[in-house]
């Protein structure tokens, strides 16, 4: 990565760190995926029950792979014969993986679901919530990390997804009400009533969309 673009970042994650405190949550920063994958196991105790969300920041750090030893309970919904048992399960769960699909600079994540169980999870029930967020994803404000969540993260999700959405056609939102749409739920989580419930691992590399 280009040294000014490391320079930048380093002095931008000191910002969004103390927004995080003042809001109540943890801010980490990992230079690489292999610090990124070390901060975050140090904050899951082995044994933990830990489940998650659509985080594709989470298995790009290696993180998913990791917990899938019997050190830890992981319980992955994809591969459960019950998928909705599996998604409730993270409302009691020790631990719940997420990524952001976009967050301001002063420590506001913004979070589209369509089937909320990633977003209802976030905002209340696991006992941990651990977000990986690559610096790409970091917005000067709330008006553009929202458009960052529904032009940039939602249409490629739906194009990942194989959903006919008119942004999957565009690449851009379109503001739809399709049958497909995963714009249902929006999360903007400014603030943690529960002091040591929500952490961010910001990491220097592009994750996720």
């Amino acid at each position: 990565m280009n040294e000014n673009i490391v320079k930048r970042n380093d002095l931008l994650s000191t910002k969004i760190i103390e927004g995080l405190k003042s809001r109540n949550m943890s801010g980490y920063y990992a230079k690489t995926k292999e610090e990124a994958l070390g901060l975050a196991l140090k904050l899951i105790p082995k044994g933990s029950s830990v489940t998650m969300g659509g985080a594709m920041s989470a298995h790009e750090i290696g993180l998913v792979d990791a917990l899938q030893t019997p050190d830890y309970n992981f319980i992955d919904r994809d591969k459960a014969e019950d998928k909705r048992a599996a998604m409730l399960a993270a409302y009691d769960a020790d631990v719940f993986l997420s990524s952001a699909n976009a967050m301001t600079d002063d420590g506001i994540i913004i979070n589209i679901d369509g089937n909320a169980n990633r977003v209802s999870a976030i905002a209340q029930g696991p006992k941990k919530v651990i977000f990986i967020v690559g610096m790409n994803k970091v917005c000067p404000d709330v008006d553009s990390a929202m458009k960052r969540a529904r032009n940039v993260a939602a249409p490629i999700n739906a194009q990942r997804f194989g959903l006919a959405t008119p942004c999957a056609k565009t690449g851009k939102c379109m503001d739809c009400k399709s049958p497909d749409t995963i714009c249902c739920q929006f999360l903007m989580t400014r603030y943690s009533r529960h002091e040591g419930r929500i952490h961010v691992i910001l990491v220097d590399e592009n994750l996720g969309f």
